[in-house]
């Protein structure tokens, strides 16, 4: 799992089966220090309610692809999380 911070949305027109419904959001990843890091990438929203600026938990690869309501759809990344708050010691 990695942080992420939502930066946008995604409009499909078209969308493969089993992903009718799901929203596609822009995300950044991010440090633990929350610094971007990378390119920004798309991401499922599993979670159905992630929105603008949040900070949230991301997955990639097989890991994404389960975290969906049909598993094994072909995702790249997904939003498992909303993170409410950061604490480092």
């Amino acid at each position: 799992m990695q942080l992420a911070k939502v930066i946008g949305t995604v409009v499909a027109t078209q969308k493969y089966e089993g992903l009718e419904g799901i929203k596609f959001l822009m995300v950044q990843p991010l440090t633990k220090q929350q610094e971007p890091e990378g390119k920004p990438v798309v991401a499922a929203d599993a979670t159905f309610q992630a929105g603008p600026e949040e900070l949230v938990f991301i997955v990639g690869s097989r890991e994404a692809a389960q975290a969906m309501p049909i598993p094994f759809v072909p995702v790249d990344h997904a939003i498992v999380g909303i993170v409410d708050d950061v604490h480092l010691s």
